[in-house]
């Protein structure tokens, strides 16, 4: 087959989840043996030289349109006050886009146009709207995430009054678009099976599959000779997204000041992308923030027990699959884990709320919480369920469905 991915972002470097959520689908089809042209938004936070995938082989090709999507505060103001659209989405639609869209679809024969999030769904209304939907090529959206969901429980856990009724309204926005926008699809790949449930209440028909993160195993193998550190916690993820960065300020407002009160000993390490600079300035508390790191699976083999505070988010939590990959112990709140098939005391420790955390962290630095176990079962299940080989067979099986003509058995 012939795929084209639309995509609101290039997807390198693989330093967040964003990036390699959309990666490693395009990894796997091309192993696969089929053509990937992926049309993608270079943005100025990911921006990216044309080569940039070069080593994807000569099968893909990336083709780029530079958009300013920064924050502009003025067109925020002027967004919110005369238009329905959400500006999060808004940023993203671009006549450069739209030229480049069109001109692919004209020149070249595709079976698959996939659209790579609720940010990209407008540019296949346009293409309806405007009759120009290419006969008997299969569309599809793969819903990485819910967007009014996100929003919706960061206004929730939002203090300040005015930031709250800005996030309602966004998240009350996002519904309104994801209803109009993600049901003209000829199928949808939901990422978990609670997506699902809200694809369904959003209006999208039939059929949708569940088609989850995947992982490069081969990447994020547990190494024996790396032993990690005896009594260390570690968290990582993009500090620049807000619900990691809210899970990481309740971890250290109510949760860490007691369990070092109790145990002094116990350390906290944090990586990530976009780490705020007041979080980077010297402690004392055994909390050390390293920033950026450039490679998650090297960083966390350093490290005992995986933390994975989030309070909100929607979608799946790679970071989460990467670390059941490498064998690690994870401690995560429900909504953290949220849409991962794992079992609280088999292959993951879920447990909510300051008391409850500060208990399992106690656990913990006494050696009561069975880590080896617990990771051992957690990388079976990452072998099991998201080995990217596996899940590009799900892909090629809703392809078929759709009608692409390939025989392509269900997995």
């Amino acid at each position: 087959m012939h795929i084209l991915q639309v995509s609101p972002r290039v997807p390198f470097p693989l330093h967040d989840g964003g990036a390699i959520g959309i990666y490693n689908i395009t990894a796997g089809l091309l192993r696969a043996g089929h053509r990937v042209t992926m049309l993608a938004i270079n943005t100025p936070k990911h921006y990216q030289p044309a080569d940039a995938l070069a080593h994807l082989g000569p099968n893909f090709r990336l083709v780029t349109v530079a958009v300013d999507t920064r924050l502009k505060p003025l067109k925020a103001l002027r967004n919110l006050l005369f238009s329905g659209m959400p500006y999060n989405v808004e940023r993203f639609i671009s006549s450069e886009v739209i030229g480049a869209l069109v001109a692919l679809i004209q020149a070249e024969k595709f079976d698959v146009i996939q659209y790579e999030g609720t940010y990209m769904a407008w540019y296949h209304e346009w293409l309806a709207s405007e009759e120009l939907t290419p006969e008997r090529t299969v569309s599809v959206l793969r819903a990485h995430n819910i967007e009014y969901v996100i929003w919706e429980r960061l206004a929730k856990g939002e203090k300040n009054s005015a930031k709250r009724r800005y996030l309602s309204q966004l998240a009350t926005r996002l519904r309104s678009f994801e209803k109009e926008y993600l049901w003209c699809f000829d199928g949808v790949a939901a990422i978990t099976e609670e997506d699902i449930v809200r694809l369904k209440e959003l209006g999208c028909p039939e059929p949708i599959a569940l088609i989850p993160a995947a992982v490069e195993m081969s990447s994020f193998q547990p190494d024996p000779a790396i032993e990690p550190r005896l009594r260390s916690v570690f968290m990582i993820g993009s500090l620049n997204w807000l619900p990691n960065l809210e899970g990481l300020d309740w971890l250290l407002r109510e949760v860490w000041p007691a369990v070092h009160a109790e145990l002094p000993d116990l350390e906290l390490h944090v990586a990530g992308t976009g780490t705020p600079p007041h979080l980077l300035a010297p402690r004392t508390d055994n909390v050390f923030i390293h920033g950026f790191v450039d490679s998650a699976a090297a960083f966390m083999r350093q490290y005992d027990l995986m933390l994975v505070p989030l309070l909100s988010g929607g979608g799946m939590r790679v970071k989460i699959i990467e670390g059941m990959a490498l064998g690690k112990a994870i401690l995560s709140t429900g909504l953290g884990a949220e849409g991962i098939a794992v079992r609280d005391g088999h292959d993951v420790v879920l447990r909510d709320g300051p008391p409850a955390w500060q208990a399992a962290l106690r656990d913990y630095y006494h050696g009561r919480l069975p880590v080896g176990p617990l990771g051992a079962a957690a990388a079976r299940t990452a072998a099991d369920v998201y080995d990217n080989n596996r899940v590009t067979e799900r892909f090629e099986a809703l392809y078929a469905q759709l009608g692409t003509g390939q025989a392509v058995p269900a997995p």
